[in-house]
């Protein structure tokens, strides 16, 4: 798959030496949803402010199709539709000249039928002659992406969209997101849901302490660290687990098993500790599977990468 955001080595060290991105490798492939997690003060917002020419690398390079970000700016920038946290638009104006503005900024011609597009497929036609002022606030976050489409970017950069939107209106974001990618537009989010990104990404990454610990495909990244737990339901609860079953991984939760195995092994265990319950003169009652969550690998993976302070002013998510 064509790569369209091409990082190498980039680092950002701000005066005073505080380090908020160190030595960062990452490929963005082209019309595919990349999902970069990472704690408070990782770097995220850091990294999507130089990767678009907002805030300047100390050192390391980017390509935005083919285009350096630094000599070849204007190309570059060309190419990409921010959407940042912050809800900064102008309260008095129309949300058609809000567009219609932005689109005018990265100097290109008037085409109404276009952006007439871009705002039905967000659900903004019929309130295109409405102020800012009177739109609620996922209205505005729409009107923010419609604001980042406006000149036809190939990239855009989704910066928490959701933050402080309802579960309602966070689905509906989810379905504007996925008809962005079905319209061939390459889509990196950063979100502290990790439903969200679970819902919605092909590949996800992780950052912590301004460095990218993984980059991988979803599926499979769930795949090779998942693990699944089997929780055995006995007709009688229980007070200790037998001996007998002490070279098991079980957990003993409101009297009942609950039994943890990885899922990469060719043998789990189970058929044999079914066969050891009995043995043991426990009768099972039902069972029920579940899968790691995206947030239980995500929370081992950060654990043990050392936070940064609140001194990344770049990055407030």
């Amino acid at each position: 798959m064509t790569q369209i955001v091409q990082v190498t080595d980039l680092t950002k060290t701000y005066d005073g030496g505080f380090q908020a991105l160190s030595s960062v490798h990452l490929d963005i492939q082209q019309g595919e949803i990349l999902a970069l997690l990472g704690p408070n003060g990782a770097g995220k917002t850091t990294l999507i402010s130089t990767i678009c020419g907002i805030t300047r690398a100390t050192s390391g390079q980017v390509l935005i199709g083919g285009h350096d970000s630094v000599s070849d700016y204007r190309a570059a920038r060309n190419l990409v539709g921010l959407v940042p946290q912050e809800i900064n638009l102008e309260p008095f104006e129309t949300v058609m000249n809000t567009v219609r503005f932005s689109r005018g900024l990265f100097g290109k011609k008037p085409d109404p039928v276009y952006l007439e597009r871009v705002l039905r497929s967000l659900s903004l036609w019929d309130k295109k002659d409405a102020k800012i002022m009177m739109l609620s606030g996922g209205m505005k976050r729409r009107v923010l992406i419609a604001k980042a489409l406006s000149h036809e970017p190939r990239v855009l950069f989704l910066d928490e969209p959701t933050a402080g939107v309802d579960v309602e209106l966070r689905k509906d974001m989810w379905d504007v997101v996925a008809q962005l990618k079905a319209n061939g537009v390459t889509i990196i989010l950063t979100t502290h849901y990790i439903e969200e990104a679970e819902a919605i990404a092909d590949r996800i990454g992780v950052i912590a302490k301004g460095e990218i610990l993984l980059v991988e495909d979803k599926d499979a990244l769930m795949t090779r660290m998942g693990q699944k737990s089997l929780k055995i339901e006995l007709s009688e609860p229980i007070d200790t687990i037998p001996d007998g079953l002490g070279t098991y991984d079980l957990d003993l939760v409101d009297g009942h098993l609950v039994y943890t195995y990885d899922t990469r092994t060719e043998r789990t265990g189970i058929t044999g500790l079914l066969a050891d319950l009995q043995k043991n003169g426990l009768i099972m009652k039902d069972l029920q599977t579940r899968q790691s969550s995206l947030e239980e690998i995500f929370v081992s993976l950060v654990t043990d990468a050392p936070q940064t302070d609140t001194h990344d002013k770049a990055d407030a998510s």
